[in-house]
């Protein structure tokens, strides 16, 4: 199956396992994830001006909204008409990520500080007498108190825990969120921005990665860096680190420890991670990282990229020797080959690949299949 985004096609890669996700049963019903506090307009867009807030993280839309949208909220605060809930989270700085809420955040900001002028509020009439108070004006225009009752309009924030269970943060904010859908990587990326995220940004755009996938996962949704995801939690904690089955909390560990890492080390794991890619891709042409490779055949149809098949092949190939000799590597691309044939193999890159049982499987099939190469 394909995505279209614009000009471009992205492919829906194969092997991503939701059924872990799904449900609550995990949670007490009385567990308290989520806090309201009161906030004023004025006391958010100060903590905006000072980098409290952050209303940009990747995950999030570009701002969107017309004048007219914008100058109907203000209206709406001078009107006094209640406003809908912001649903925010707490990073584990202690900054403050918009889920919910971008679009009127940025409107407050923007006509706080004088560069939203309100349009569009006159009344259908040609009459003089039935021109808007606050039409065509600036916040500097506006009364004194006019201008009071904007900054002293109440928002009802709902703020995430930073300390609630990874998988918990992110169905809650899968559920609050009221644009459009965010694929859990997107939510990830939000939850942890930071020097992790920023290595995965950069990793995604490599021109190494790019043509092992064929450049077809997709950067909006960020399955591209979700794969690389996996590949830094993998490498950095190890296959027998992940257990529980909860790829949600094993990624995130991961990219805890990506963003700690010093500049050297983060460098390091670069280095390996396009050595990787270039191995897959001269290995396996465009059937890099994707089933159809068991083929063997320049000719037969290229399949999507199998995510779980991305991440261990990604990884094992890390640990390769550098002096392979032309006669190793063709041994190291048979044996991946024939792996694919396995009954047992398949089954952990296709099946709930997300359980300890299905990593298990193909990370020791892998490690068996080709030890004596790595270093």
């Amino acid at each position: 199956m394909t995505n279209v985004n614009g000009d471009e096609q992205y492919e829906d890669p194969e092997g991503l396992d939701d059924s872990a996700v799904e449900g609550w049963g995990d949670y007490p019903l009385d567990a308290i994830f989520v806090r309201t506090e009161p906030r004023s307009v004025s006391e958010v867009v100060k903590r905006i001006s000072n980098n409290r807030y952050i209303l940009d993280p990747d995950f999030q839309r570009d701002f969107v909204w017309s004048n007219l949208k914008q100058s109907k909220l203000i209206e709406s605060c001078i009107m006094r008409i209640p406003l809908p809930v912001f649903y925010v989270a707490e990073a584990p700085d202690g900054k403050i990520i918009v889920v919910d809420g971008l679009q009127r955040l940025t409107t407050f900001t923007r006509f706080l500080n004088n560069k939203l002028k309100l349009v569009g509020l006159q009344k259908n009439s040609d009459a003089p007498d039935d021109s808007h108070p606050v039409d065509q004006k600036y916040f500097k225009d506006l009364s004194i108190n006019l201008q009071e009752r904007v900054q002293d309009t109440q928002l009802t924030m709902y703020i995430l825990d930073a300390k609630a269970p990874e998988r918990a943060r992110l169905d809650i904010f899968e559920r609050v969120n009221s644009g459009e859908p965010l694929t859990r990587q997107q939510m990830r990326n939000a939850l942890h921005n930071g020097d992790g995220t920023n290595w995965l940004r950069d990793a995604a755009k490599s021109d190494a990665f790019r043509v092992a996938t064929g450049d077809s996962l997709n950067p909006k949704t960020m399955r591209d860096r979700e794969a690389i995801n996996r590949y830094c939690a993998f490498s950095l904690l190890g296959n027998s680190a992940y257990t529980g089955g909860d790829m949600d909390a094993f990624l995130a560990r991961g990219l805890k420890k990506l963003g700690k890492l010093e500049s050297p080390s983060r460098s390091q794991l670069s280095e390996k991670f396009a050595s990787s890619m270039s191995l897959n891709r001269e290995f396996f042409g465009e059937h890099a990282f994707r089933k159809s490779l068991r083929y063997n055949s320049a000719l037969a149809a290229r399949t999507p990229v199998n995510i779980s098949l991305f991440e261990v092949c990604g990884v094992t190939f890390s640990q390769l020797r550098d002096d392979l000799s032309p006669q190793e590597k063709l041994q190291i691309k048979k044996r991946v080959i024939d792996l694919l044939q396995d009954k047992i193999f398949d089954r952990a890159i296709t099946y709930s690949t997300n359980s300890t049982s299905a990593v298990r499987d193909r990370f020791e099939a892998m490690k068996a299949a080709v030890s004596e190469y790595c270093q």
